[in-house]
């Protein structure tokens, strides 16, 4: 780093500034709200930008328990983040890089690299201003060149590791001008059925921490279980000194995508306008379209079946639920998702759905019944669809059928002497080590005439990896005896990209994770792919 770099924000005078912090309770709609807001700005004709801050001392969510956060979202550009930046892409409509996702740990090893090259010149490096500074050079970062740049701050207000967060915000706003800063905070109110009321203590506590910090909020969003009544707001209203009108009641919702054209239709798009100096009535055209897609009601529904181990939380495989949702509306079907546990699977789990989807996922629990679903497909031509692991497992399975009973991968069984499926040149001993996967956008070739090729489109694609192990192509003929054939490598030849079987409806698998591209708008081929092939089963 330059030794004669400033930290803290430059000074800004025209650039916006929206901060959406939480209270009481974490995962209570913070991501949502913060790109249903940018959804908004956007139909009014705005450059938006977004960013997530992560109180969290990871460097990046590559190493996070995915069953206690969810999924890990992968940027193009390979950084391994929260999964709110996969409500942003597909909100927004946006592909993030890097500098969309600031964790503490990140940040603070980056300053204290730069104390131990000594830039900081001898500096007493401490949380404020130095952590705060830097913190504050990240937003300022990711919001170069956008009219308004939002920023989602995690956890909620008043834990400990986010201390310095809410400080950096606050200080933000001296920098570039209070004017230039909307201020907007989450809060639940939860609704006590033994005696019949919402009860408003909780997100009083919550809007205490955050003044006692020095944040007096512009607007607060009340998620609720149900429509709260006018004089919850009112209430908020009294007692935080907030004008009620900007007291927003965010009940749930049949779907998430009904956000936007709910906060275009509150009062929350009017302290939007009046922020962003734009009286512009938001063009939610598409919003309502997929609404409508949402609540229709198809003539036919396909059960998917969903081959997983971590099925205690959803928001483990959000993007592929996400993209099969998108699909089913793209096709015009009802989608009933099945979850199949990978560790108790068996032969009448497999037929009782109309296709299999097998995601991603690391290490060997689990893996003998994402094996079995791919054996299943392959024999009886149930359709299928394989990512990253999904792929893996189709090609073990196809190599145990040509004779190999004791094929497998490396990463489940090391001593393994039909290795189908081994560890990247350069990979041995960063197994269990954060950012050292092959992550983010990489191009694939796909054999002219494939069904990769027919269900894309085209021969030349892109697609986003998160992945460590790769297909030993020494085996092909062993893959080819078993019923698969490759058909995507990488441009030289050397990486399996995408197999898909012979004499069969469909049988697709990617080493990628396709899920991530997938918008609500736009549905991923793959994923149509696989719901047209359901359709065709079923019927």
């Amino acid at each position: 780093m330059d030794s004669t770099k400033t930290h803290g924000a430059k000074q800004q005078t025209k650039q916006k500034y929206i901060f959406v912090t939480g209270g009481v309770l974490s995962g209570v709609g913070k991501g949502i709200t913060a790109a249903s807001i940018g959804a908004v700005l956007q139909a009014k004709g705005a450059y938006v930008s977004i960013q997530k801050c992560d109180p969290y001392l990871n460097v990046d969510a590559g190493l996070l328990n995915p069953a206690e956060h969810g999924e890990c979202f992968v940027t193009k550009d390979g950084a391994e983040t929260d999964l709110d930046l996969g409500h942003y892409e597909r909100f927004l409509d946006v592909e993030l890089t890097q500098k969309n996702a600031s964790l503490a740990g990140r940040i603070m090893s980056e300053l204290i690299a730069d104390e131990r090259a000594g830039n900081l010149r001898g500096k007493t490096v401490q949380v404020v201003p130095h952590f705060t500074n830097a913190i504050q050079d990240k937003i300022a970062e990711a919001a170069e060149g956008s009219d308004v740049h939002i920023v989602e701050i995690g956890g909620t207000v008043g834990d400990y590791e986010g201390l310095a967060f809410i400080e950096a915000i606050r200080e933000f706003a001296a920098k570039v001008g209070r004017e230039n800063c909307l201020y907007v905070h989450v809060v639940y109110v939860p609704f006590i059925g033994t005696s019949k009321e919402f009860k408003t203590k909780p997100a009083q506590n919550a809007m205490h921490d955050l003044r006692s910090f020095g944040i007096f909020p512009d607007a607060v969003v009340v998620r609720t279980e149900q429509p709260a009544p006018a004089s919850v707001a009112h209430k908020i209203s009294l007692l935080s000194g907030i004008p009620q009108d900007y007291i927003v009641d965010m009940p749930n919702v049949d779907t998430v995508y009904r956000i936007p054209p709910n906060i275009a239709d509150s009062s929350l798009h009017n302290l939007l306008s009046k922020f962003m100096g734009n009286s512009t009535a938001p063009d939610l055209a598409k919003w309502q379209k997929l609404i409508k897609l949402v609540n229709s009601s198809p003539k036919k529904t396909v059960k998917i079946g969903l081959v997983a181990k971590y099925i205690d939380n959803e928001d483990t495989y959000l993007s592929v639920l996400e993209a099969l949702k998108a699909a089913g509306w793209e096709v015009g079907v009802g989608l009933d998702i099945v979850w199949i546990n990978a560790e108790t699977a068996t032969d009448q789990d497999f037929a009782a759905v109309d296709g299999l989807v097998v995601p991603g996922g690391f290490g060997g629990r689990g893996v003998e019944g994402k094996i079995a679903a791919a054996t299943y497909a392959l024999e009886h031509k149930k359709p299928y669809l394989g990512l990253c692991l999904g792929l893996q497992v189709s090609v073990i399975a196809a190599v145990r059928r040509a004779g190999l009973q004791d094929a497998d991968s490396t990463e489940f069984n090391p001593a393994t002497k039909n290795n189908v499926v081994y560890i990247m040149e350069g990979q041995q001993g960063k197994e269990s080590t954060g950012g050292t996967l092959r992550l983010g956008d990489y191009t694939a070739t796909l054999r002219s005439g494939s069904l990769a090729a027919k269900t894309y489109d085209q021969t030349k694609i892109i697609e986003r990896h998160r992945h460590r192990y790769e297909v030993n192509q020494k085996f092909k003929n062993h893959i080819e005896k078993g019923g698969l054939v490759i058909s995507g490598t990488s441009p030289d030849g050397k990486l399996v990209e995408f197999v898909e079987a012979t004499d069969h409806p469909f049988f697709l698998a990617t080493q990628a994770h396709p899920e991530f591209k997938s918008r609500p708008f736009k549905a991923h081929p793959l994923f149509v792919g696989i719901m047209k092939a359901a359709v065709d089963k079923k019927a």
